[in-house]
This record gives C-alpha cells, sequence and structure tokens, in this order.
C-alpha cells in the first residue's frame, strides 16, 4: 500500500502569524476571482489551478508557504500535490479568501462578495 502524506492545515488568524513571519502566500484562484478579491499580503503569487502543475516549480521548496483559494478545497489539492513532489514547508488554509474576509483581515477589493452576514466566523 501506498504511503500519503497529510497536509497539514491551519486556519486565517494562524496563517496572519505565518505571513508576519515572512510566509509566501500561494493562491490558487483564476485571475478573474482574484481581480475581483485579493489577499492583501506582502508576498503573494497567482498560480491559478488550471494551471498549476505547469507552474508549480515557480514556487520556493526553502519558504514556508500558505495554499489559499476561496474556500480552502482547491488549495488544499494544490498543497497535497506539493507536498508530493517534495515540498515540507507547505500547509492550507483552512476556509479561505470567505473566512479570511469574515475575519476582517486585508483584502483588495469587494469582500462582500464572499461575505454571508449568516455565516459564522469562529476560528482559532
Amino acid at each position: 500500500m501506498e504511503s500519503q502524506t497529510l497536509v497539514k492545515e491551519i486556519c486565517p488568524t494562524t496563517t496572519q502569524k505565518w505571513v508576519k513571519n515572512g510566509a509566501l502566500l500561494v493562491d490558487v484562484r483564476e485571475k478573474d476571482e482574484v481581480e475581483q478579491l485579493a489577499y492583501d499580503v506582502p508576498a503573494i503569487l497567482n498560480i491559478p489551478l488550471s494551471e498549476f502543475e505547469e507552474r508549480f516549480h515557480e514556487i520556493p521548496k526553502d519558504k514556508d508557504v500558505v495554499m489559499v483559494c476561496k474556500s480552502g478545497s482547491r488549495s488544499l489539492r494544490a498543497a497535497g500535490f506539493l507536498v508530493n513532489h517534495g515540498y515540507d514547508k507547505v500547509v492550507n488554509m483552512q476556509h479561505g479568501m470567505i473566512r479570511w474576509a469574515q475575519k476582517g483581515f486585508p483584502t483588495k477589493g469587494d469582500a462582500d462578495i464572499v461575505i454571508d452576514n449568516g455565516a459564522s466566523s469562529s476560528c482559532c
């Protein structure tokens, strides 16, 4: 049986700490999604999931990397891909842009497109 390495997941609050310590965010949302609403952090790279297999080499192996998307699902797939390709400093941010915006963390664009006023914003 083939062994699989699980991807570590962190919440948006913990992601903020990682960002302050120099982590790179890799956003796997498509370009039109990023144009509507983007993470406002110093170190970010957009590699849409549709281009990920061709472009993942742009992600440094020697740097802490947090994978992000809208809800955390696509970024989890991309993080698993990276782990299976020798990346050991990669984590996935749970709940994605939705929770990030709900928490009031820095964004560029219209955060209302992902914020559901009825949704819970509890996070670590």
